[in-house]
């Protein structure tokens, strides 16, 4: 019988003249949700795009089709519910019938929501996160319910936008446009011509087919206790029964395995990605009805979770390895609310998220592969579901596209992912077998010293263990509220000691208000990253651990992928006995970013460097430049050069955000232009622009968040053809001067070019000052400084006036006038960066080609150049009057 949903879909209809199914046909239930992707020549030519669920396709006719690129909004017109035999459906819709014409089964496959998401509150929102795995589409895309003009007006249709996530599998330009290069059906091969016609073989049967896909191929559904509909039951799941393993008796404890750390997830087939949840790892044990919930380490816990130890006991006899959380309103892992509901003891809200099964009903499955310990383990959640009362749930994964997974999470503020072999063994302890990789730097820490005067908490000076010592890592100076004081200070108070415990270069030394501790406390911090002496850039305090002793925290620097000996499926055979082509590594994350086409290059190669510089490097460099970066482009309206092709091809200036550019991206009106400006503030925008092949940024020259108002001068010094650097070395000491006697204070920067960049910062004043004021004192110093010497300097930009002359270029000090950003890379050859360097450097045999995207990240922790910035600033006014 026809489910009830489909009673428009069958009023619409005559079934004694089409050949669309009626929906009476029932389908067997699949562990994988499906989608159809149908093309349409009706009265207009469409595409009709169909996600099963709860028993129907739910639909929409996508006027353009789907599209790879993130710029294109293809309307996607929501209409009735489909059966899901119409999944099977090719053929012909009599003329004069509802929809008439021909229709193609052009894509399909299976489709599951966005990890950690519920698709029936999105479809309810109006944003519908999904990721596809298709035969043609795959990886995220999102349908954006469109709102009504007014009511009853245009876009009263309940008409939607269909949209393509960044990321492994978008595609810009012509190429995403996929309804253009495929044109047949995956089906049955036909051409719309062949099947209006009639001719060639049928499809190939896809929802009928009465086959099903393995337990373990089962992709990420929601685990949230509000959907159950959206999880597969046990019945569907049911595979064929493994030989029965020897019986073993249950032990108390078992060590579990770890993961790695890695800075993106492993490419290619045969690994499961699973959401990594941000609470406790717990052991839970359950023999003659009786849980017990024990740690990593095997202290028992079972009365800080008594409640999930008390639903527990309804699971089989067994050993489950999961994690404990607390989730937040919208269903994602909460730390700090774990942290204070177990300080509380109002623990009756937390939720076991159970991943893995190492003993299940008198077997021992750790020799088994994930696979199949995964598909044992799933029906006996699912099938104790009601009696776990949500409180103990399965976790799902995705066994395709690592990296829109790890995109996925990292868009939801979730901690990262964890990658796992399917073929498999669950062994104790740290392997390459398991893998995470994550978002934000997360780690434990161990407490060796704080800062503050009596009864205050500035700042944590935090170590790890490595190679038998405990090492200096770095400084926690965020994430202390006044609750969290409350809870740490009188934990440390016992802990300290005159002596300091770290070792290695860069500890810590005494100093007023530094207090020594014991090493014994154990924290969890939030951090950007691992500067190159492995200490922890702006880190943040998150609480405190007890489940792990602190002689166990090591230092955990994620290793590149490549370097980890991934076990691999053996590779398919090629034709003619050749040996199968070596996959290409999948782009990985740069601060939870994808990066696309990340061997692309954009430069041929950098100065004393002959490897191509390639999109990925420019993302990666940017990373660890971005917090010296910030402070000079933060705050300030910043164009940006873009090089699809690299630096050889076409170069695109750009001030205003692109269509379907990052949100990542800030943006801000100024007057005078009706679109905003970009503005970059934070580093991760900095990485969403080396995604889109930005090469170089050139900020405001304004107060930060003040475009109005002037924040500090730029002198270029731009030399003729003829003119030899020593005498632009000369030029910068000229003004320099010039501009000290006035009482202003400067720094130098090399411009990635032939010239050097002399630079003052400005103070903000009570007394406004203008652009068109800035400006005139720029002139005037530059004519100044020409005039005593006219025959090394001018102030005219005309190039026929320049052989020889150096030409002082005031003009970056106008109001909508900009200059390279320090560290800023050039679109030139070598790859090239505006490098910050000090006045005791500027002198001959300084050489500007030498400061390169390779070498400027190992430069800069070493120079003092532009040391004291901030407390440079000098109001202009003053030098005005003095100038005068």
């Amino acid at each position: 019988m026809a489910s009830p949903k489909l009673a428009k879909y069958r009023a619409m209809r005559d079934f004694t003249k089409t050949a669309e199914p009626s929906g009476d046909v029932g389908v067997a239930p699949s562990n994988r949700l499906r989608f159809v992707i149908q093309k349409h020549a009706a009265s207009r030519l469409h595409y009709d795009f169909r996600l099963e669920l709860d028993g129907v396709f739910k639909s929409w006719a996508v006027t353009k089709g789907p599209s790879l690129d993130p710029h294109d909004r293809r309307l996607a017109v929501e209409v009735e519910d489909h059966p899901l035999d119409y999944g099977d459906f090719e053929g012909t819709i009599p003329k004069g019938q509802y929809g008439g014409g021909s229709v193609m089964l052009w894509d399909r496959g299976y489709w599951a929501p966005e990890p950690g998401t519920n698709p029936h509150a999105a479809l309810a929102k109006g944003d519908f996160k999904i990721v596809l795995d298709g035969e043609r589409l795959k990886g995220g895309f999102v349908l954006v319910r469109m709102k009504a003009d007014r009511e009853g007006g245009r876009n009263a249709r309940n008409n939607w936008l269909l949209i393509k996530h960044r990321d492994e599998f978008a595609v810009e330009g012509e190429e995403g446009q996929i309804t253009e290069r495929e044109t047949t059906s995956v089906a049955s091969g036909r051409t719309m011509d062949q099947i209006a016609a009639g001719k060639g073989k049928g499809p190939k049967p896809f929802m009928l087919s009465g086959k099903k896909a393995r337990p373990a191929d089962d992709v990420w559904q929601s685990n949230r206790a509000d959907v159950p509909e959206a999880r597969p039951k046990a019945a569907a799941l049911a595979a064929p029964p493994p030989p029965k393993l020897k019986a073993a008796a249950l032990p108390g404890f078992v060590p579990p395995q770890l993961a790695r750390s890695v800075d993106r997830p492993p490419p290619g087939a045969g690994w499961a990605h699973e959401i990594k949840f941000d609470g406790y790892r717990l052991q839970l044990r359950v023999e003659n009805k009786k849980a017990a919930l024990k740690t990593r380490s095997g202290l028992d816990w079972t009365p800080k979770f008594k409640e999930i130890a008390a639903v527990g006991a309804a699971l089989p006899d067994g050993l489950y390895d999961g994690e404990a959380v607390a989730l937040d309103q919208h269903g994602s892992p909460d730390f700090p609310a774990l942290q204070a509901a177990l300080s509380s003891g109002k623990t009756q809200d937390l939720v076991f998220f159970v991943f893995d099964a190492l003993f299940l009903e008198g077997e021992d499955l750790r020799d088994l592969p994930l696979r199949e310990r995964k598909a044992r383990l799933r029906p006996v959640v699912e099938a104790a579901e009601a009696r776990l009362k949500a409180r103990i749930r399965y976790v799902d994964h995705f066994e395709t596209g690592g990296d829109a997974v790890l995109q996925s999470a990292c868009r939801m503020n979730l901690e990262g992912i964890v990658s796992k072999r399917l073929d498999a063994p669950y062994r104790s302890g740290r392997s390459d077998t398991w893998l995470k990789s994550k978002c934000r730097g997360g780690h434990e820490v161990v407490i060796g010293g704080w800062t503050g005067e009596k009864g205050q908490l500035r700042s944590l000076l935090v170590g790890a263990h490595k190679e038998g010592r405990f090492v200096y890592i770095g400084r926690v100076g965020t994430g202390f509220g006044a609750a969290k004081v409350k809870a740490v200070l009188p934990k440390l108070a016992p802990l300290e000691t005159d002596k300091s415990h770290f070792s290695g270069p860069g500890a810590p030394k005494k100093e007023p208000n530094v207090h020594w501790a014991r090493p014994e406390l154990v924290a969890e911090i939030e951090f950007a990253g691992f500067t190159g002496e492995g200490k922890v850039r702006q880190a943040a305090f998150k609480g405190l651990r007890a489940d792990k002793p602190a002689d166990e925290v090591e230092a955990e620097i994620p290793a590149p992928v490549e370097e980890v000996e991934l076990a691999q499926p053996e590779p398919a055979a090629s034709p003619k006995g050749k040996a199968a082509p070596k996959a290409k590594a999948a782009p990985g994350p740069v601060m939870g970013i994808v990066i696309s086409n990340p061997d692309k290059p954009l430069w041929p190669s950098a100065a004393g460097d002959d490897a191509p510089v390639t999109k990925l490097d420019l993302a990666r460099y940017l990373e660890e430049v971005g917090p010296w970066m910030m402070e000079h482009i933060k705050g300030r309206p910043c164009s940006i050069i873009r090089a699809p092709e690299g630096i050889g091809g076409e170069q695109f200036f750009q001030r205003h955000a692109h269509k379907g550019a990052s949100a990542l991206l800030s943006e801000v009106k100024v007057f005078g232009d009706h679109k905003p400006y970009l503005q970059v503030d934070r580093i991760e925008a900095l990485i969403a622009l080396a995604q889109v092949a930005a090469v170089e940024y050139h900020p405001w020259n304004c107060q930060p968040f003040a475009p109005e108002v002037p924040g500090r001068l730029v002198f270029d010094l731009d030399p003729g053809p003829d003119v030899p650097f020593t005498r632009v070395i000369e030029a910068a000491h000229d003004i320099k001067g010039r501009l000290e006697s006035l009482g202003l204070e400067t720094f130098c920067k090399t411009t990635g070019g032939k010239g050097l960049h002399v630079v003052t910062p400005l103070a903000k004043t009570r007394a406004k000052m203008d652009w068109p004021t800035a400006k005139a004192f720029a002139q005037k110093v530059c004519q100044v400084v020409a005039a005593d010497a006219p025959d090394k300097y001018l102030v005219n930009m005309s190039k026929k006036l320049r052989g020889g002359r150096i030409f002082l270029d005031y003009l970056r000090n106008d109001r909508m006038s900009t200059a390279v950003a320090p560290l800023s890379p050039r679109g030139r050859e070598g790859a090239t960066v505006s490098f910050p360097i000090p006045w005791s450097q500027v002198k001959p045999g300084l050489d500007p080609k030498k400061y390169t995207i390779r070498t400027a990240p190992k430069l800069l922790k070493k120079t003092t150049g532009w040391e004291g910035w901030c407390d440079a600033e000098r109001p202009l006014t003053d030098a005005i009057k003095k100038l005068k």
